[in-house]
């Protein structure tokens, strides 16, 4: 999909469409470091949200798959003055609301080449039998062609601590 067939709305989160995929790191007081593999897709159907998934699995020393780990789907809402609002659903049994911002820092021939997006739980669900989770913050962003992102993680009686960071290329 071209950024003149979107809404006018989500030019500013365009940079986000496509499949992204790479390795990451996870750490949390609670457990041990670990790398892992993700699929991120971001896309538009013509209404004004792009839709979201995410897939991830545990890597072991060799980078091979060990088994599967967090999954997430939602939508991104483009707002007023930059403003995003995010809604995610985890089959671990948490739904949630994150509200932030998106700032374009670069354009090279009508296309964002540099971009952030930064994001705050707003409201946490979950079921009464997922963990402990409070919320967190997160940051979205394209620098030198690829998706980098980091999650800050309230949960488990422990502070806001850094718990996922990636690196992602496009796949497509």
């Amino acid at each position: 999909m071209s950024v003149a067939d979107l809404p006018e709305d989500l030019v500013p989160l365009s940079w986000l469409i496509g499949r992204w995929a790479g390795v990451g790191l996870g750490q949390y007081p609670t457990i041990e470091d670990f790398r892992f593999g993700q699929e991120v897709s971001f896309g538009n159907d013509g209404r004004p949200f792009l839709t979201y998934a995410s897939r991830s699995w545990l890597l072991d020393d060799a980078g091979e798959k060990v088994r599967p780990l967090a999954t997430e789907s939602g939508f991104w809402r483009a707002r007023p003055d930059n403003q995003v609002e995010v809604t995610l659903a985890h089959p671990t049994g948490y739904a949630e609301l994150w509200l932030g911002s998106v700032e374009v820092l670069a354009i090279d021939n009508a296309q964002i080449t540099g971009a952030r997006a930064s994001l705050t739980s707003d409201v946490v669900t979950r079921s009464p039998s997922a963990k402990e989770y409070d919320g967190g913050e997160r940051l979205y962003g394209l620098v030198n062609g690829e998706l980098m992102w980091t999650f800050d993680m309230k949960a488990v009686g422990q502070p806001l601590t850094n718990h996922l960071s990636a690196r992602l290329r496009p796949a497509d």
